[in-house]
Protein backbone atom coordinates (compact mmCIF):
# COMPACT_ATOMS: atom_id res chain seq x y z
CA UNK A 1 0.00 0.00 0.00
CA UNK A 2 1.69 3.69 -0.61
CA UNK A 3 -0.31 6.32 0.41
CA UNK A 4 0.89 9.76 -0.10
CA UNK A 5 2.23 11.81 3.49
CA UNK A 6 -0.46 14.32 3.74
CA UNK A 7 -2.92 11.58 3.34
CA UNK A 8 -1.58 9.20 5.93
CA UNK A 9 -4.80 7.90 7.49
CA UNK A 10 -5.53 8.06 11.26
CA UNK A 11 -6.33 4.49 12.09
CA UNK A 12 -7.43 2.60 14.92
CA UNK A 13 -6.17 -0.40 16.67
CA UNK A 14 -7.64 -2.13 19.32
CA UNK A 15 -5.14 -3.33 22.43
CA UNK A 16 -6.84 -6.64 22.74
CA UNK A 17 -5.20 -10.45 21.69
CA UNK A 18 -8.70 -10.85 19.59
CA UNK A 19 -7.05 -8.00 17.19
CA UNK A 20 -3.72 -9.17 16.91
CA UNK A 21 -4.65 -11.22 13.85
CA UNK A 22 -6.07 -7.92 11.88
CA UNK A 23 -2.15 -6.22 12.72
CA UNK A 24 0.28 -8.90 12.86
CA UNK A 25 0.59 -8.79 8.76
CA UNK A 26 0.79 -4.92 8.57
CA UNK A 27 3.74 -5.28 10.67
CA UNK A 28 5.61 -7.98 8.59
CA UNK A 29 4.57 -6.51 4.86
CA UNK A 30 5.68 -2.64 5.94
CA UNK A 31 2.37 -1.32 5.52
CA UNK A 32 2.28 0.15 9.38
CA UNK A 33 4.67 2.87 8.32
CA UNK A 34 1.43 4.11 5.78
CA UNK A 35 -0.61 4.55 8.75
CA UNK A 36 -0.91 6.93 11.77
CA UNK A 37 -1.83 3.95 14.14
CA UNK A 38 -3.73 4.66 17.81
CA UNK A 39 -4.31 1.59 20.25
CA UNK A 40 -7.02 1.77 22.67
CA UNK A 41 -9.76 0.09 24.26
CA UNK A 42 -13.04 -0.23 21.96
CA UNK A 43 -14.72 2.39 23.71
CA UNK A 44 -12.09 5.07 23.41
CA UNK A 45 -11.69 3.96 19.89
CA UNK A 46 -15.28 3.93 19.10
CA UNK A 47 -15.48 7.56 20.48
CA UNK A 48 -12.84 8.53 18.07
CA UNK A 49 -13.90 7.27 15.24
CA UNK A 50 -17.12 9.06 15.56
CA UNK A 51 -15.80 12.33 17.15
CA UNK A 52 -13.20 12.82 13.87
CA UNK A 53 -10.05 11.85 15.47
CA UNK A 54 -9.39 9.06 13.44
CA UNK A 55 -10.43 8.37 9.92
CA UNK A 56 -10.59 4.63 9.80
CA UNK A 57 -10.81 1.81 12.93
CA UNK A 58 -12.57 -0.78 14.74
CA UNK A 59 -16.03 0.33 16.78
CA UNK A 60 -18.04 -1.89 18.37
CA UNK A 61 -21.62 -3.15 17.13
CA UNK A 62 -23.63 -0.86 19.39
CA UNK A 63 -21.32 2.58 18.76
CA UNK A 64 -21.61 1.67 14.63
CA UNK A 65 -25.29 1.40 15.03
CA UNK A 66 -25.54 4.30 16.64
CA UNK A 67 -23.64 6.31 14.53
CA UNK A 68 -24.12 4.64 10.98
CA UNK A 69 -25.33 8.09 9.00
CA UNK A 70 -21.31 8.64 9.69
CA UNK A 71 -19.89 5.90 9.01
CA UNK A 72 -19.25 2.93 6.12
CA UNK A 73 -18.52 -0.48 7.16
CA UNK A 74 -15.72 -2.31 5.47
CA UNK A 75 -16.61 -5.74 4.28
CA UNK A 76 -15.19 -8.88 5.29
CA UNK A 77 -13.29 -7.74 8.33
CA UNK A 78 -14.54 -7.86 11.62
CA UNK A 79 -14.34 -9.11 14.88
CA UNK A 80 -17.14 -11.96 15.94
CA UNK A 81 -17.81 -15.33 16.96
CA UNK A 82 -20.16 -18.31 15.31
CA UNK A 83 -20.34 -20.31 18.62
CA UNK A 84 -17.84 -19.41 21.38
CA UNK A 85 -15.71 -16.60 21.55
CA UNK A 86 -13.43 -17.37 24.41
CA UNK A 87 -13.10 -14.05 25.27
CA UNK A 88 -16.59 -12.50 26.60
CA UNK A 89 -17.54 -13.73 29.57
CA UNK A 90 -20.47 -14.28 32.50
CA UNK A 91 -18.51 -15.13 35.71
CA UNK A 92 -21.42 -15.86 37.82
CA UNK A 93 -21.81 -17.87 41.64
CA UNK A 94 -24.92 -18.81 40.95
CA UNK A 95 -27.20 -19.93 37.53
CA UNK A 96 -28.06 -17.33 35.61
CA UNK A 97 -31.64 -17.53 35.87
CA UNK A 98 -30.86 -17.29 39.84
CA UNK A 99 -29.60 -13.28 38.99
CA UNK A 100 -32.93 -11.65 39.18
CA UNK A 101 -32.29 -8.77 41.60
CA UNK A 102 -28.55 -9.40 42.52
CA UNK A 103 -25.65 -7.11 41.96
CA UNK A 104 -23.97 -7.51 38.41
CA UNK A 105 -20.96 -5.91 37.29
CA UNK A 106 -20.11 -4.86 33.67
CA UNK A 107 -16.76 -4.01 32.66
CA UNK A 108 -16.64 -0.81 31.11
CA UNK A 109 -14.28 -1.37 28.46
CA UNK A 110 -17.26 -2.88 25.06
CA UNK A 111 -20.87 -1.95 25.12
CA UNK A 112 -21.77 -4.65 22.56
CA UNK A 113 -20.63 -7.29 24.75
CA UNK A 114 -22.39 -5.41 28.04
CA UNK A 115 -25.62 -4.86 25.80
CA UNK A 116 -25.31 -8.52 24.59
CA UNK A 117 -25.50 -9.84 27.90
CA UNK A 118 -28.31 -7.80 29.27
CA UNK A 119 -30.24 -8.92 26.55
CA UNK A 120 -29.47 -12.35 27.09
CA UNK A 121 -30.07 -12.34 30.74
CA UNK A 122 -33.30 -10.54 30.02
CA UNK A 123 -35.08 -12.12 27.58
CA UNK A 124 -33.35 -15.89 27.36
CA UNK A 125 -32.91 -16.31 31.33
CA UNK A 126 -35.84 -13.54 32.06
CA UNK A 127 -33.99 -11.76 34.69
CA UNK A 128 -33.50 -7.94 35.92
CA UNK A 129 -30.07 -7.63 37.53
CA UNK A 130 -28.85 -4.74 39.24
CA UNK A 131 -25.88 -3.79 37.38
CA UNK A 132 -23.60 -0.91 37.97
CA UNK A 133 -20.32 -0.11 35.69
CA UNK A 134 -17.04 -0.25 36.96
CA UNK A 135 -13.18 -0.77 35.82
CA UNK A 136 -12.29 -4.47 34.43
CA UNK A 137 -10.94 -6.18 37.44
CA UNK A 138 -12.40 -9.72 37.98
CA UNK A 139 -11.48 -10.26 41.73
CA UNK A 140 -12.71 -6.49 42.54
CA UNK A 141 -15.58 -6.99 40.77
CA UNK A 142 -16.50 -10.46 42.34
CA UNK A 143 -16.13 -8.80 45.80
CA UNK A 144 -19.13 -6.50 45.05
CA UNK A 145 -21.15 -8.47 42.85
CA UNK A 146 -22.52 -11.69 42.67
CA UNK A 147 -21.85 -11.78 38.54
CA UNK A 148 -19.64 -10.00 36.45
CA UNK A 149 -18.99 -9.20 32.50
CA UNK A 150 -15.66 -9.35 31.09
CA UNK A 151 -14.24 -9.38 28.04
CA UNK A 152 -11.24 -9.63 25.97
CA UNK A 153 -8.03 -10.81 27.72
CA UNK A 154 -9.52 -10.57 30.91
CA UNK A 155 -12.38 -13.02 29.77
CA UNK A 156 -9.76 -15.13 28.22
CA UNK A 157 -8.31 -15.74 31.41
CA UNK A 158 -12.00 -16.37 32.71
CA UNK A 159 -12.88 -18.95 29.75
CA UNK A 160 -9.36 -20.87 30.77
CA UNK A 161 -10.75 -20.89 34.75
CA UNK A 162 -8.13 -18.01 35.85
CA UNK A 163 -10.68 -17.23 38.58
CA UNK A 164 -10.64 -15.53 41.77
CA UNK A 165 -12.28 -17.76 43.73
CA UNK A 166 -13.71 -21.75 43.60
CA UNK A 167 -16.93 -22.53 42.34
CA UNK A 168 -17.44 -19.74 39.90
CA UNK A 169 -19.03 -20.43 36.53
CA UNK A 170 -18.37 -19.23 33.24
CA UNK A 171 -20.73 -18.70 30.85
CA UNK A 172 -19.67 -17.48 26.93
CA UNK A 173 -21.81 -14.65 25.09
CA UNK A 174 -20.81 -16.01 21.65
CA UNK A 175 -22.34 -19.76 22.77
CA UNK A 176 -25.04 -18.37 24.08
CA UNK A 177 -26.03 -16.65 21.58
CA UNK A 178 -25.90 -19.50 18.86
CA UNK A 179 -27.46 -21.50 21.16
CA UNK A 180 -30.31 -18.98 21.03
CA UNK A 181 -30.45 -17.84 17.69
CA UNK A 182 -28.49 -20.00 15.64
CA UNK A 183 -26.62 -16.97 14.15
CA UNK A 184 -22.95 -15.74 14.44
CA UNK A 185 -22.49 -12.41 16.14
CA UNK A 186 -20.61 -9.50 15.41
CA UNK A 187 -18.98 -8.09 18.21
CA UNK A 188 -17.02 -4.69 16.48
CA UNK A 189 -16.78 -3.81 12.80
CA UNK A 190 -14.21 -1.42 10.65
CA UNK A 191 -15.46 1.16 9.34
CA UNK A 192 -14.54 4.72 7.78
CA UNK A 193 -16.08 7.87 8.42
CA UNK A 194 -18.10 8.91 5.58
CA UNK A 195 -16.32 12.47 5.10
CA UNK A 196 -13.40 11.00 4.70
CA UNK A 197 -14.45 8.48 2.83
CA UNK A 198 -15.73 10.77 0.23
CA UNK A 199 -11.90 12.96 0.49
CA UNK A 200 -10.16 10.38 0.39
CA UNK A 201 -12.24 7.01 -1.00
CA UNK A 202 -8.80 5.17 -2.54
CA UNK A 203 -6.93 5.44 0.55
CA UNK A 204 -10.09 3.91 2.49
CA UNK A 205 -10.29 1.12 -0.13
CA UNK A 206 -6.07 0.72 0.00
CA UNK A 207 -6.40 0.17 3.78
CA UNK A 208 -9.29 -2.08 3.59
CA UNK A 209 -7.25 -4.18 1.46
CA UNK A 210 -4.23 -3.98 3.76
CA UNK A 211 -5.76 -5.77 6.31
CA UNK A 212 -7.69 -8.34 4.56
CA UNK A 213 -4.31 -9.42 3.47
CA UNK A 214 -3.26 -8.77 7.14
CA UNK A 215 -5.61 -10.81 8.30
CA UNK A 216 -4.93 -13.83 5.52
CA UNK A 217 -1.66 -14.00 6.36
CA UNK A 218 -1.72 -14.01 9.82
CA UNK A 219 -4.24 -17.16 9.62
CA UNK A 220 -1.80 -18.48 7.50
CA UNK A 221 0.74 -18.06 9.96
CA UNK A 222 -1.11 -18.47 12.83
CA UNK A 223 0.95 -20.68 14.83
CA UNK A 224 3.98 -17.88 14.60
CA UNK A 225 1.44 -15.23 15.46
CA UNK A 226 0.52 -17.49 18.39
CA UNK A 227 4.65 -17.90 19.55
CA UNK A 228 4.89 -13.92 19.24
CA UNK A 229 2.42 -13.39 21.08
CA UNK A 230 2.86 -15.74 23.55
CA UNK A 231 6.15 -13.68 24.32
CA UNK A 232 4.55 -10.81 25.48
CA UNK A 233 1.30 -13.17 27.10
CA UNK A 234 0.74 -15.54 30.23
CA UNK A 235 -1.17 -17.45 27.40
CA UNK A 236 0.89 -20.31 26.19
CA UNK A 237 0.85 -20.48 21.77
CA UNK A 238 -1.48 -23.87 21.70
CA UNK A 239 -4.38 -21.96 24.09
CA UNK A 240 -3.58 -18.40 21.49
CA UNK A 241 -3.60 -20.69 18.14
CA UNK A 242 -7.15 -22.07 19.83
CA UNK A 243 -8.64 -18.82 20.49
CA UNK A 244 -7.39 -17.30 17.06
CA UNK A 245 -8.87 -19.95 15.06
CA UNK A 246 -12.24 -20.10 16.80
CA UNK A 247 -12.66 -16.26 16.04
CA UNK A 248 -14.67 -15.13 13.16
CA UNK A 249 -13.05 -12.45 11.65
CA UNK A 250 -15.35 -12.30 8.14
CA UNK A 251 -18.18 -9.95 7.89
CA UNK A 252 -20.25 -11.42 5.36
CA UNK A 253 -23.89 -12.25 4.54
CA UNK A 254 -24.43 -14.52 7.66
CA UNK A 255 -22.74 -11.91 10.13
CA UNK A 256 -25.23 -9.71 8.80
CA UNK A 257 -27.97 -11.68 9.58
CA UNK A 258 -26.72 -11.96 13.35
CA UNK A 259 -26.29 -8.07 13.35
CA UNK A 260 -29.98 -7.40 11.72
CA UNK A 261 -31.25 -9.88 14.78
CA UNK A 262 -29.28 -8.13 17.24
CA UNK A 263 -31.17 -5.07 15.94
CA UNK A 264 -34.24 -6.35 15.89
CA UNK A 265 -33.76 -7.41 19.23
CA UNK A 266 -32.22 -4.24 21.17
CA UNK A 267 -33.84 -1.13 18.79
CA UNK A 268 -35.45 1.49 19.77
CA UNK A 269 -34.65 4.46 22.41
CA UNK A 270 -32.72 2.38 25.03
CA UNK A 271 -30.73 0.86 22.51
CA UNK A 272 -30.06 4.15 20.73
CA UNK A 273 -31.01 3.32 17.36
CA UNK A 274 -34.02 2.40 15.13
CA UNK A 275 -35.17 -0.76 13.99
CA UNK A 276 -34.45 0.53 10.11
CA UNK A 277 -30.88 1.18 10.93
CA UNK A 278 -28.68 0.49 7.77
CA UNK A 279 -25.15 -1.27 7.60
CA UNK A 280 -23.99 0.60 4.45
CA UNK A 281 -20.70 -1.21 3.28
CA UNK A 282 -17.96 -0.23 0.99
CA UNK A 283 -18.49 -0.66 -2.54
CA UNK A 284 -21.93 -0.21 -1.89
CA UNK A 285 -21.69 3.74 -0.30
CA UNK A 286 -23.30 5.63 -2.96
Amino acid sequence: MTVHPRSRPRVGHIQFLNCLPLYWGLVHTGTLLDLELTRDTPEKLSEQLVNGALDIGPITLVEFLKNADGLVALPDIAVGCDGPVMSCEIVSRVPLEQLDGARVALGSTSRTSVRLARLLLAERYGVRPDYYTCAPDLEAMMREADAAVVIGDLGLRAYLRDLPEPGLEVHDLGQLWKEWTGLPFVMAVWAARRDFLDREPETVREVHRAFLASRDLSLEEVGKVAEHAARWEVFEPPVLEEYFTTLDFRFGARQLEGVSEFVRRTAGEEGGYPADVRVELLGSAG
